[in-house]
């Protein structure tokens, strides 16, 4: 069984040459490289949970970054490794200021047209079950996050953002 270890992390390569393994340096930041799959997003998360609690977030831009985390890893799971075998994810995050930056990496296949997706606006408004049961995550995204990039480089994807720590404080 496979654990995120806070330890020393000397990364060189993309995500399919290194193994599975984790940097939590507390209030300098996290780094994490853990192998794609729902159960390790889901530790991933928790570590990251932790990571922002260390940098001093409070809880509702922790609650925050970790919602707009999760839908980021979450396409990365579903969609750029899902018509191949599974490889690595790696989470950089860092505070610059009053925001909280993070790049994530994965050497799945390229987003379509190479291009993040636009916010999808959702009818809502009609009764229960004829509401979509996804196309919201992008939309989340372009709400909370800030600087939205994507970049495909050889066989790397990069997703890069920031959010605004007072800004998310303000959310209600």
């Amino acid at each position: 069984m496979w654990r995120m270890q806070a330890e020393a992390l000397n990364f060189v390569g993309h995500a399919s040459d290194r193994g599975m393994t984790g940097n939590l340096s507390g209030n300098a930041g996290l780094r994490l490289v853990f192998p794609a799959g729902e159960k390790q997003v889901r530790r991933a998360l928790s570590t990251a949970a932790g990571a922002f609690a260390g940098m001093g977030l409070s809880d509702d831009a922790k609650g925050l970054a970790e919602i707009v985390l999760a839908e980021v890893l979450n396409n990365v799971v579903e969609h750029a490794y899902a018509a191949q075998r599974p490889g690595l994810i790696e989470i950089d995050a860092w505070l610059e200021g009053a925001y909280l930056w993070m790049k994530i990496q994965d050497d799945g296949v390229p987003m379509p047209d190479g291009v993040v997706p636009k916010r999808r606006d959702q009818d809502v408004t009609g009764a229960v079950e004829t509401l979509p049961e996804g196309g919201f995550g992008w939309s989340i995204i372009h709400e909370l996050s800030h600087d939205l990039t994507y970049e495909r480089d050889g066989l790397r994807n990069t997703v890069t953002f920031s959010l605004d720590l007072e800004e998310l404080e303000a959310t209600p």
